[in-house]
């Protein structure tokens, strides 16, 4: 990055991630993501979010509905039954590792290193 474009790409970057920031910042929402995150691809429904999250279900679905319109969480349809997995290469949470990369790679090519005091 060059050090002029440098601070509107990260602003950008942080526009881009704004809904995936809202969507994963609540804690019971990062609950859910630990419950998918513990079964897999395989994905979870509903029922069984509520039972490994000890919320109620129509919390889970709204926490759900958040996470997928950010693009968090993926449904996968099967007949009456819907799945809800996180898969790493449609996840938002992708644009996250980007951002941490350009702030760190911002923040070593342009702030002078701490001076130690004695």
């Amino acid at each position: 990055m060059k050090n002029t474009g440098n601070l509107d790409l990260l602003a950008r970057e942080f526009e881009d991630c704004q809904e995936v920031l809202i969507a994963i910042g609540d804690q019971t929402r990062q609950s859910i993501i630990i419950a998918l995150l513990s079964v897999g691809c395989e994905g979870m429904r509903v029922g069984e979010i509520t039972k490994k999250t000890h919320l109620s279900r129509p919390a889970v679905s709204h926490h759900i509905k958040i996470l997928k319109e950010a693009k968090v969480v993926n449904l996968n349809r099967q007949g009456t039954m819907n799945y809800y997995y996180l898969d790493p290469t449609k996840s938002t949470i992708r644009l996250l590792k980007n951002l941490t990369e350009h702030i760190e790679e911002y923040m070593t090519n342009h702030w002078d290193a701490p001076k130690e005091s004695s």
